[in-house]
C-alpha cells in the first residue's frame, strides 16, 4: 500500500506526497505527460532528443549534475511512447536542491544550439549502436510499423528515422518544449522523509512562479482492429535465426490489461511458463523463448519472441508456438498454475515497492494515466482473475488475424 495525499498548484502541477519516516532519503519524481506517441510522423525521436537536453543546462544552471552531486544525490531519467520521466534521489535534508534543480530547466531550459549539437551527436550514436549496429537491435524499428498502421505506436522512442533526428533544428526543439514541458502536463511525486506541508512550501516556492501554458489536448488516430494477419521476413548478419510473435491488446488499466499480462506469464515467463516448458525443455526448438506485454497507456501488443536452436526452421518453430497457443484458446487452464502465476505477479510488485524511487514512479504513472488509486489496487485487480479469464481473454485476443509475425533469418 502507497499512502499519499496531494494537491495542485495555481498554474497546473500536481503534486502527490508519500510521507516515508523510516528512509533518510528522499526522491523527486517528475512525470511529464509526453512521450513519442506525441510527435509528428515527420520529425520523430524529439521526446528521446528531449530526455538528453534536459541534463544540458538551463539559462542559470550550466550543469546540472554538479550541484547535486555535492549534496550526495543522483539522477536519471527515461523516455517511453507515453511519458518522460526525470527523478532525483537525494538525502532528505537536501530536499530543496532538488526543488531548485527541477524547477528552474522547467522554467529555463537552455536553447544553446552547442548543447543541441551535441545532443542530437549522441542520440544519432546510440541509434546506430543500439538499434542498426547491434544483432537484433532493429527488430521494433520493424515490428511496430508492421502492427499498428495508424496509431503513433509505429514507430520506437528512438525515432522513426535517424535523419529526423539530425536535421532537428533550434525551433523544432523550442516548440516542443513550449507544447509539452509544462507544469500543467506534469505529475510530481515527493517521497521518503519529507512532510506533506514541507512539500507544499517548497512547491509554491519554487514552482509555483513557473506560468502555466496552453493545456495539450491529444487526438490521437486510434488503431483499427486487425482483421487479417500480417508477415515480415528479414535477413541480417546475425548469430541465430529469431522468431517474433504480437498481438494488440488493451492498455495498461483497463480490467482486460490484467487478464492479457497473465496471459504473457502463463505463455512466456520464466522456467515454468508453457513456452519455455514445451518448446525449449521438451522439444529443444529454442535457446531461449519468452512472452511480455508492452504496458502502453494506449492498446499495447503482447509479445511472443525467441531464438531457434541450430537446424529449427522458422517455419517449424512458428507452427510450435501456434501449438501451445492454441492449447490455451482451446483448454482451460488448472487453478494451480493460475494460482503459481498471479503469486509471481503479485511478488513483483510487493518487491518493486520496496524501494522508495519504484513507489514514486509507480505514483506518479498511475496519477498521470488518470487515477492515482490504482496504484493501490492492482494485487486485487490481479488476484481476482480466474481460469475462465485467461481462456476467455487468449480467445479474444490469440487469434491468427490479431497477429504480426517476423521471421529475423541469420544471414
Amino acid at each position: 500500500m502507497i499512502r499519499f495525499e496531494h494537491f495542485v498548484l495555481d498554474n497546473g502541477l500536481t503534486v502527490y506526497v508519500h510521507e516515508d519516516p523510516t528512509s533518510p532519503m528522499a526522491t523527486v519524481n517528475i512525470l511529464y505527460n509526453v512521450g513519442s506517441r506525441d510527435e509528428d510522423a515527420g520529425k520523430t525521436g524529439f521526446a528521446h532528443l528531449f530526455e538528453h537536453l534536459m541534463f544540458g543546462g538551463s539559462r542559470n544552471i550550466p550543469s546540472y549534475d554538479e550541484p547535486l552531486q555535492k549534496v550526495g544525490g543522483e539522477n536519471n531519467a527515461f523516455t517511453s511512447p507515453d511519458i518522460t520521466n526525470y527523478y532525483i534521489t537525494l538525502p532528505s535534508a537536501n530536499l530543496e536542491t532538488a526543488f531548485w534543480l527541477e524547477s528552474d530547466r522547467m522554467m529555463g531550459l537552455s536553447f544553446d544550439p552547442t548543447v543541441l549539437d551535441v545532443q542530437q551527436k549522441v542520440v544519432i550514436e546510440e541509434f546506430k549502436q543500439r538499434y542498426l549496429n547491434q544483432p537484433y537491435g532493429d527488430v521494433w524499428l520493424k515490428l511496430r510499423p508492421l502492427a499498428y498502421k495508424v496509431h503513433p505506436y509505429q514507430w520506437a522512442t528512438i525515432g522513426k528515422d535517424i535523419s529526423h533526428i539530425e536535421n532537428a533544428t533550434l525551433d523544432d526543439v523550442k516548440d516542443f518544449f513550449y507544447t509539452h514541458y509544462l507544469p500543467n502536463n506534469a505529475v510530481m511525486v515527493v517521497g521518503g522523509n519529507v512532510t506533506l506541508e514541507q512539500v507544499k512550501q517548497l512547491s509554491r516556492k519554487w514552482f509555483e512562479p513557473i506560468p502555466a501554458g496552453k493545456t495539450h489536448v491529444r487526438h490521437l488516430p486510434q488503431e483499427p482492429v486487425q482483421t487479417e494477419a500480417r508477415f515480415l521476413e528479414t535477413v541480417a548478419d546475425v548469430p541465430l535465426n529469431a522468431l517474433y510473435k504480437v498481438y494488440h491488446m488493451p492498455g495498461r488499466f483497463s480490467d482486460d490489461y490484467y487478464r492479457a499480462d497473465l496471459l504473457s506469464d502463463v505463455l512466456g515467463r520464466g522456467k515454468s511458463s508453457r513456452l519455455y516448458q514445451k518448446l525449449l525443455k521438451e522439444q529443444a526448438l529454442f535457446t531461449g523463448i519468452s512472452a511480455h506485454s508492452t504496458s502502453s497507456l494506449d492498446p499495447g501488443l503482447l509479445v511472443i519472441s525467441g531464438s531457434l536452436n541450430q537446424g529449427v526452421s522458422l517455419e517449424e518453430a512458428d507452427a510450435a508456438i501456434e501449438s501451445v497457443v492454441d492449447e490455451v484458446i482451446s483448454q482451460t487452464m488448472a487453478e494451480e498454475e493460475l494460482t503459481k502465476v498471479k503469486n509471481q505477479a503479485e511478488a513483483t510488485l510487493v518487491f518493486s515497492e520496496i524501494e522508495l524511487l519504484n513507489r514514486a514512479m509507480n505514483l506518479a504513472y498511475a496519477a498521470n494515466a488518470g487515477n492515482a488509486d490504482w496504484v493501490n489496487q492492482e494485487t486485487e485487480r490481479i488476484q481476482a482473475i480466474t481460469p475462465d479469464d485467461i481462456q476467455s481473454i487468449a480467445q479474444k485476443l490469440l487469434r491468427k488475424e490479431n497477429s504480426s509475425t517476423l521471421y529475423y533469418r541469420a544471414a
